[in-house]
């Protein structure tokens, strides 16, 4: 199959998607397949939604936009550009994909498909219905993707090479089970924001989309600030209230009820205002509903901190503050190339 016939396939798929970014997803008879499929996407994301408390039907339609952004021919032909991509016999590929948030393997499994590879997936069992049934939309748009994508249940075997998401602890377990395979591991990041007291209302509104967005529960999600010694949080808990929505998803007011009572028997100080708590804590990892902050004096000093934490770190949102940083907002945004982890996987792919 030649690369541009892959592209347009992903284009296609882009534009199926399309239709169920909005609350009421809207037909378009111009969609190939449609009658067979659109329907039954409806019926998928709806047995998504019941099986994953975390899958709200907002966060199902943020994840989708934000693979149309992604899918049309202009980013797909910028992303690719960069590389040689031949008509090499193909490889199989094992692709083991988490599940905190919807569709959260996509990338890996487009990198592997768009590299000319056959793709072995292992999906998350809180992630099961999406990803399959787009599969088969896509061996519909071209037919030729027919035999190149299998997915199991089962301990993942036969293949040549190996793209595996996971937590520190089954990171370790990857490791040494695919020690004699070319692979990229990947394990447990977060992502935080500097701040420097100098941000405005929408600065800081537009932070925490980064914060809330998937409930916190991405790598990409800000899950601590570094703030200016003495910082005051007052103009924050104001940027943050339009969220407050959030405290009626029950698994999302669970997590809240269990970390604060933790907090007040343990009797460490926090603040919160009904829906959200911040603390200052060391670590980066911080649990659903809350923010962890820590104080810094020497931006230099704490630039060369964040650089030794980098195997910790996703993203960096600050501004003017180092490089690579990220706009206050965007963390949720990616383009194709800003790869997790900063490993480049078509390259790998392409290697193998």
């Amino acid at each position: 199959m030649e690369l541009q016939n892959r592209i347009n396939a992903f284009v296609k798929l882009g534009t199926f998607l399309e239709q169920f970014t909005n609350k009421v997803p809207g037909r378009n008879e111009n969609v190939e397949y449609n009658d067979v499929f659109f329907d039954g996407f409806k019926k998928q994301l709806k047995l998504a939604e019941e099986h994953n408390g975390w899958f709200t039907s907002d966060t199902l339609r943020f994840a989708l936009n934000a693979w149309v952004e992604a899918l049309n021919l202009e980013h797909l032909t910028a992303w690719l550009q960069p590389y040689h991509i031949t008509a090499d016999p193909q490889k199989e590929v094992a692709v083991i994909m988490a599940g905190n948030i919807p569709l959260v393997g996509f990338h890996d499994f487009l990198s592997v498909l768009i590299t000319g590879h056959k793709v072995l997936v292992k999906q998350s069992s809180n992630d099961k219905h999406l990803l399959p049934y787009l599969t088969r939309y896509l061996e519909h748009v071209e037919p030729q993707f027919k035999g190149l994508i299998r997915f199991t249940d089962e301990k993942v075997q036969h293949f040549d090479a190996v793209i595996a998401t996971g937590s520190n602890n089954t990171s370790r377990y990857f490791k040494y089970y695919f020690r004699d395979k070319p692979a990229i591991i990947r394990n447990n990041r977060n992502s935080v924001a500097v701040l420097d007291g100098n941000e405005s209302l929408e600065d800081l509104k537009a932070l925490s989309e980064d914060v809330f967005r998937y409930f916190g529960l991405g790598c990409r999600n800000v899950s601590k600030l570094f703030v200016p010694r003495n910082y005051k949080f007052d103009l924050f808990f104001e940027a943050i209230y339009h969220w407050h929505p959030i405290i009626e998803k029950v698994k999302y007011t669970n997590n809240y009820d269990y970390n604060k009572a933790v907090y007040l028997m343990s009797e460490f100080d926090f603040l919160e205002n009904g829906f959200f708590m911040i603390k200052e804590d060391a670590g980066y990892s911080s649990p659903i509903a809350t923010l962890f902050y820590e104080f810094y004096d020497d931006p230099d000093e704490l630039r060369e901190k964040l650089d030794r934490d980098k195997e910790q770190i996703q993203c960096v949102v600050s501004r003017g503050f180092m490089e690579n940083e990220i706009s206050y907002g965007q963390t949720q945004h990616p383009k194709l190339w800003d790869y997790a982890d900063s490993v480049d996987s078509i390259k790998f792919l392409l290697s193998i």
